[in-house]
C-alpha cells in the first residue's frame, strides 16, 4: 500500500493508496438558490458553538469561487484588489456569486474570479482580511487576517505516501457520531470529482501486520486524478472537526477482488451525478483561473 499521512489536533489522519495484489491499480435542507457556502453559514448560525459546523465554513468558502473587487482591470497576472479600511482593519471584498457583487457595487466595476483557497493565500501575511457578501446575502462574514493565515496554513497540509497489505476487509465500525462528521465532509468533496469514480465505498480494513482501521475506497479513478482527490479527501478529514483519527483512501479497479469485496460489505456513499456542460467557443483563462499561473495581488 502507497500511503499518505496528515496530521490534525492530537492524532495522525492517513490517507492511503492500496495496492491489495500485484494486478490492483491501486443536509441540511436548504432553498436551490442557496449556495454551498450559503447553506453551511446558516447551519454554523443555528448552531454557533458547534466546531464541526465553524469548520465547513472555512472549506466551503476555500472551494468557493468568488468575484473579488479591483481597482482596476487586470494586467496580466497582476491585480489589484480594492481595499477597505475600516474601524476594524483592511479588508477586501468578495462575493461567492456574480450576481451578489453586482448588487454590491451598482456599477460595473472590475473583479476577478478566484478561488477561495487562492485569495487566502494571497492575503496571508499582508495583514488584510476577507469580507464575504458584505451586504448582500446573509452568508456576511468579516474575516481578520489571522483567518486567512490559518486558512492558508491548514490548506498546505498535503498527504504522505506511506505502505501497507490489507487481508480483509469489513463494514465501517465507527459510531453514528463519528459518521455524523465524516459522511457531510466526504459529500461536500464529492461535488468536486463528479465523474472521476463509479463508486465510493467506507469499510473497515484489516492489514498484513494485524493493524485495523477504516478505509474510503474510490472506483474507477483515473491515475492522473489521484493525487488531487487524495488531498482533497484529506481536507474533508481537517475540516470535519474530528480531533484526531486515521483513514485510509485507495484507488481500486472496479474489477479488482478487494473492490468486489467493498462493494458487498461497505457503506456505499452517495456520489453526484455527472453533469455534461456544453462546450465554450473559448476556454476561461481569466486571471487566477490557471492554477500553474497565480494572480499576483499588488
Amino acid at each position: 500500500m502507497h500511503a499518505f499521512s496528515c496530521h490534525k489536533g492530537r492524532g495522525a489522519i492517513r490517507l492511503a493508496v492500496i495496492l491489495t495484489s500485484n494486478t490492483d491499480a491501486p443536509q441540511i435542507c436548504a432553498k436551490s438558490h442557496m449556495t454551498p457556502y450559503d447553506r453551511a453559514h446558516a447551519a454554523m448560525q443555528a448552531d454557533p458553538e458547534n466546531e464541526a459546523l465553524r469548520l465547513s465554513v472555512y472549506d466551503r468558502l476555500a472551494d468557493a469561487e468568488l468575484f473579488l473587487l479591483l481597482e482596476e482591470e487586470p494586467v496580466g497576472a497582476d491585480i489589484r484588489p480594492q481595499v477597505f479600511e475600516t474601524e476594524e482593519g483592511s479588508f477586501v471584498l468578495a462575493f461567492d456569486t456574480e450576481d451578489r457583487m453586482a448588487e454590491f457595487s451598482e456599477n460595473v466595476m472590475p473583479y476577478a474570479a478566484l478561488p477561495g483557497r487562492v485569495i487566502a493565500q494571497s492575503l496571508a501575511g499582508e495583514d488584510v482580511g476577507l469580507g464575504v457578501n458584505l451586504g448582500v446575502a446573509e452568508s456576511v462574514m468579516l474575516l481578520p487576517p489571522e483567518a486567512m493565515e490559518w486558512l492558508t496554513d491548514t490548506l498546505t497540509h498535503a498527504p504522505v505516501a506511506a505502505q501497507g497489505r490489507p487481508v480483509a476487509f469489513s463494514a465501517p465500525a465507527l459510531p453514528p457520531a463519528i459518521l455524523g462528521l465524516l459522511l457531510p465532509a466526504f459529500e461536500a468533496k464529492f461535488d468536486q470529482i463528479s465523474g472521476m469514480a463509479s463508486h465510493a465505498l467506507l469499510g473497515g480494513v484489516t492489514y498484513e501486520d494485524g493493524h485495523k482501521g477504516h478505509v474510503l475506497a474510490l472506483l474507477g479513478t483515473p491515475e492522473s486524478a489521484r493525487a488531487a482527490i487524495a488531498k482533497s479527501m484529506g481536507e474533508a478529514l481537517t475540516f470535519s472537526g474530528l480531533d484526531a483519527g486515521e483513514l485510509d483512501v485507495t484507488f481500486l479497479d472496479e474489477t479488482s477482488s478487494a473492490a468486489q469485496t467493498l462493494l458487498q460489505k461497505a457503506l456505499i456513499l452517495r456520489l453526484p451525478e455527472p453533469q455534461v456542460e456544453a462546450p465554450q467557443s473559448e476556454p476561461r483563462v481569466g486571471p487566477g483561473m490557471d492554477p500553474a499561473k497565480p494572480p499576483i495581488l499588488r
